[in-house]
């Protein structure tokens, strides 16, 4: 998309920058303007457990949660840890925290004194700029396929569990390729449909080509019992990597998956058993 948002995640944070957060649905101010002294990577979810795989003794991390201090930001696959400060945007029945303006969750307290962001429910932009609304399927898409990019090329990892907040999975994603230009041509046929292959991406004006980056997944939905015993045998594969969103942001992603799919021609839209998506970057 012409639109920027899906920047790097780990490079999106500079130390000694301000920044504000705001939330992606409808734009109201999150983390007020926040300088960070450190930006750190966090290690993979299941870091402890590897450890215990390469150490002769016992884990002398065990039990140790990373908590960042007043000026820091670690930055996770799906995540921001930031120290909480005087933010209160916690709901008092749990640990969601929500937004205040439109009530859409966008994180979950870690700590009395520690909050976790998704990436997928926040804008981050420097304090001297202004937010910008971004469609909220183009976000989600772009949020997503940049997060498959980095893991698969940081890991060589390409198959990826998509699980909830409430710890339940939701889809499978096997990463086919990234490097697939998507062209679409908008002509002014009577019978063009009104949802197009990009959603809700800002395509160019009728009678002209656009080209857009993208990545391309097979995936299973595990919503209603469906894949049920593939999902378990991915979940115990160490080679799967699980990516964790809100439960309303998985259901999202499912639809906008199944989208795309019903847009490709019939003999396109599965390989085996596998369905075919095209993820915008």
């Amino acid at each position: 998309p012409s639109i920027d948002v899906a920047f790097t995640l780990r490079e999106s944070l500079k130390p000694n920058k301000n920044y504000i957060f705001y939330c992606q649905s409808c734009g109201d101010i999150v983390v007020k303007e926040r300088k960070f002294l450190r930006v750190l990577p966090l290690p993979s979810e299941n870091w402890s457990d590897l450890v215990e795989e390469w150490c002769c003794h016992p884990n002398p991390f065990a039990g140790n949660i990373l908590h960042p201090q007043h000026g820091d930001c670690f930055v996770g696959d799906t995540f921001f840890l930031l120290n909480s400060r005087n933010e209160s945007h916690k709901s008092e029945e749990n640990t969601r925290v929500i937004c205040k303006r439109c009530k859409t969750m966008l994180g979950e307290t870690v700590s009395s004194g520690t909050i976790k962001y998704y990436v997928t429910e926040v804008i981050i932009q420097p304090a001297e700029g202004s937010f910008t609304p971004t469609p909220r399927s183009q976000f989600v898409q772009s949020m997503v396929a940049q997060c498959l990019l980095e893991l698969s090329s940081a890991k060589s990892t390409f198959r990826f569990t998509i699980k909830g907040d409430n710890g339940k999975t939701y889809i499978l994603i096997w990463l086919l390729n990234s490097d697939t230009v998507l062209v679409e041509s908008l002509g002014s046929s009577s019978s063009h449909s009104d949802f197009t292959l990009f959603g809700d991406i800002l395509t160019p004006t009728s009678g002209t080509v656009g080209t857009w980056d993208a990545v391309k997944v097979l995936y299973q939905p595990c919503i209603k019992c469906r894949n049920k015993e593939l999902a378990h045998a991915w979940e115990d594969d160490m080679g799967v990597h699980p990516l964790k969103f809100p439960t309303e942001t998985c259901l999202e992603l499912l639809l906008i998956l199944g989208l795309s799919t019903t847009s490709l021609p019939p003999s396109l839209r599965y390989m085996n058993s596998f369905q075919v998506r095209n993820n915008f970057c």
